[in-house]
């Protein structure tokens, strides 16, 4: 399987963000990580001035089951990363004792009075392209059903499995993000045979067009959905999306309101100024597949699915 993990940004690139980002829903039940290396304007050393605008970066975001969601984030210097050569592989991202590879990641912080450590191994059976734009950005996602093992450590509390979680491991890149979007990622487990994923984007083109992709991985096979919106709420996070051809009926509903809302700032990559991006790491989704036979299967989650919005498209 070809990685979807190599580098595409050249460190002389002015303005333009990568991102290699982890979410996992804990096996155990009582809530979900997030976690993001990222490099932002290397040719410019970032933004000079703001408190998000180191060259690199390294966030951890915990959602717990009963709790508000707390986001940490260490800020390096670009001259302390060790990065692989653009488009190489095996892939390699280090800083400061924070690392991510092919199937493999580990960190270490402290921040606001708290100790976070992790380190952490995944598999998958899945990889997929959402978008690809060229230079303009793309959306992938080189394990889309992920298992993951080992630990992760917060404070005095352990967390520690195989697997530990579920969930996946993405790769993003553009050279500006997008004014608006969403974005879904679920993980159906399943008693009898390997899980079902469904991942979809939606994002704004220019001339009051779309990007609507859905891809659901199921049964072993990938499905590729051009999706149709039907509910947006960016205060409650929750969409739902149909789809249909000759064979099936698919109808997609993710529940991100309640507690685990996430508002975050994430900075502009033209530096002037910062936008705010909603984040649940503790959804619910179900996904209901109907065929032309009649025959209808029923798929749910619950917390193991991420939802994220951005503006109004």
């Amino acid at each position: 399987m070809t990685s979807l993990n190599p580098v595409f940004s050249g460190l002389s690139m002015r303005r333009r963000y990568e991102v290699w980002f982890l979410r996992l829903g804990l096996a155990d039940g009582s809530g979900a990580w997030w976690f993001r290396y990222l490099l932002m304007n290397p040719g410019q050393q970032g933004c000079a001035g703001n408190s998000l605008g180191t060259p690199v970066q390294v966030w951890a975001t915990w959602f717990p089951r009963a709790g508000k969601p707390e986001t940490f984030i260490q800020g390096f210097p670009l001259d302390g990363l060790a990065l692989s050569p653009r488009g190489r592989s095996p892939f390699h991202f280090s800083v400061a004792g924070n690392q991510i590879g092919e199937d493999s990641c580990a960190g270490q912080m402290e921040a606001q009075g708290h100790r976070i450590r992790w380190n952490l191994q995944y598999r998958s059976a899945f990889a997929a392209t959402l978008s690809h734009k060229g230079w303009i950005g793309f959306s992938r996602s080189p394990h889309s059903d992920a298992t993951f093992s080992v630990e992760i450590a917060f404070d005095g509390q352990v967390f520690r499995g195989e697997p530990v979680g579920f969930g996946v491991q993405g790769h993003n890149c553009g050279f500006r993000h997008r004014h608006s979007w969403t974005w879904t990622h679920a993980y159906f487990a399943q008693a009898d045979g390997p899980a079902t994923t469904l991942e979809a984007l939606v994002y704004e083109m220019p001339m009051g067009l779309q990007f609507r992709k859905a891809i659901l991985w199921h049964e072993g096979t990938e499905h590729r959905l051009n999706i149709k919106e039907t509910l947006r709420d960016r205060n409650a996070l929750q969409w739902e999306l149909v789809y249909a051809n000759r064979d099936w009926d698919i109808a997609v509903t993710v529940d991100g309101s309640g507690d685990s809302i996430h508002r975050l700032p994430y900075l502009r990559t033209d530096c002037s100024g910062s936008f705010e991006v909603s984040n649940n790491s503790l959804a619910n989704a179900s996904v209901r597949i109907r065929t032309r036979e009649g025959t209808t299967q029923e798929l749910r989650c619950h917390g193991q699915a991420v939802i994220e919005m951005t503006g109004d498209y």
